[in-house]
């Protein structure tokens, strides 16, 4: 897997946001682009580590090639001695993980609730603001919106200083309210896409999947007041055993009751976390029961939403659907199996979650010529 977080040296007390340059910048030799403060440039490779300077002072690297990490944005902790990688220049999935609070306790949660939080609204900040042109940059929990205040106002003065980004937030829908108007209004809502997740139409399925009485009629409240204030919202539907046969009549409660939505996105789990524990009553073999998947795509798709398949492996797909089957899966949680070896589809396929279990998932897997 890809290392999120390396070891490094720093003389500071406090952690900080720095911008490594390896290799566009040679200390003591003129250039012709000026290194911002929050940046540092490579002044020496040894066997001890990667040297680099700047203004706020020498920072050493440890363990890991510096063409690696040429271009990424790191949020320091000095004291821990390591770094975490917030925005890695040559990948498409960078996401900020705001908080590990969330108010929800779903059964297949991925990154499963934690009560400490540490507020780095400061340093995301710092962090957007050095990101490659054109970046899409992820927000993801535990649940943003526990702390709406800090992450309104974060995305309305990066989104201002950064005409180029733009953002996606993943969010349960659960803490948008009237009193926010004003603040959502001041988001550049064309380069925001917020992702809510909606598991079935029976508000009972829905309330047991995420653990929390009445969480459907609120989330339907507030898709409402989104699609007031013109919000791009991505309906986000993780498919299970307890709502796969609901699937098609979630598809029509869509066109009927949610026909504003930007995209609605039918997602395999994953096998971590609360996942991993309840994967043997969750996990549902659409390489084998594709059918009601299929029927309901082709259902929202004739009403003129965009609906698509994240985390499928292509060979679990049947082909004409496998346009529909984009490689969601981020670059440093991805892996492929020895039955992915000679496939012809490998390269665009988004592959099996590092952690996806070899002996227990899709019935029908295999190389396709």
């Amino acid at each position: 897997m890809i290392p999120l977080r390396i070891k490094v040296e720093a003389n500071a007390d406090q952690p900080f946001v720095v911008r490594l340059r390896s290799f566009e910048f040679a200390v003591g030799e003129q250039s012709t682009e000026q290194m911002n403060p929050f940046e540092v440039a490579l002044e020496r490779v040894g066997p001890e580590g990667a040297d680099y300077v700047g203004e706020g002072g020498p920072i050493r690297i440890l363990g890991i090639d510096p063409s690696k990490v040429d271009g990424d944005v790191l949020l320091v902790n000095p004291r821990r001695g390591t770094a975490d990688r917030l925005i890695r220049s040559a990948s498409q999935h960078n996401t900020f993980l705001v908080t590990e609070r969330c108010d929800q306790v779903c059964l297949m949660c991925s990154q499963p609730p934690k009560n400490h939080h540490v507020d780095l609204f400061p340093h995301f900040e710092t962090a957007a603001l050095l990101a490659p042109e054109g970046a899409t940059i992820g927000i993801s929990g535990g649940e943003p919106t526990l702390f709406k205040t800090q992450l309104f106002r974060f995305l309305e003065r990066v989104l201002l200083a950064r005409p180029d980004l733009s953002f996606h937030v993943l969010t349960n829908g659960q803490h948008f309210d009237l009193d926010d108007w004003e603040a959502m209004s001041r988001i550049d809502r064309g380069r925001v896409v917020w992702g809510i997740p909606l598991y079935s139409c029976d508000p009972a399925v829905h309330d047991e999947i995420v653990g929390k009485t009445g969480a459907h009629a609120q989330l339907l409240e507030n898709l409402a007041l989104m699609c007031r204030l013109g919000a791009q919202v991505e309906l986000r539907t993780v498919l299970m055993r307890p709502n796969a046969d609901w699937l098609p009549l979630l598809a029509r409660f869509i066109i009927s009751t949610l026909p504003f939505i930007r995209t609605w996105a039918v997602m395999q789990m994953e096998n971590i976390g609360f996942g991993r524990m309840n994967w043997k009553t969750l996990f549902y073999d659409s390489s084998e029961g594709f059918d009601v998947v299929s029927r309901s795509i082709d259902l929202v798709r004739s009403r003129g939403i965009d609906a698509w398949l994240y985390n499928f492996p292509l060979c679990t797909v049947p082909e004409p659907y496998r346009h529909l089957a984009p490689a969601t899966i981020s670059d440093w949680k991805r892996a492929y199996r020895e039955e992915c070896d000679g496939c012809s589809l490998k390269a665009r396929c988004g592959g099996f979650f590092e952690w996806h279990p070899a002996n227990h998932g899709y019935s029908n897997l295999g190389a396709i010529q």
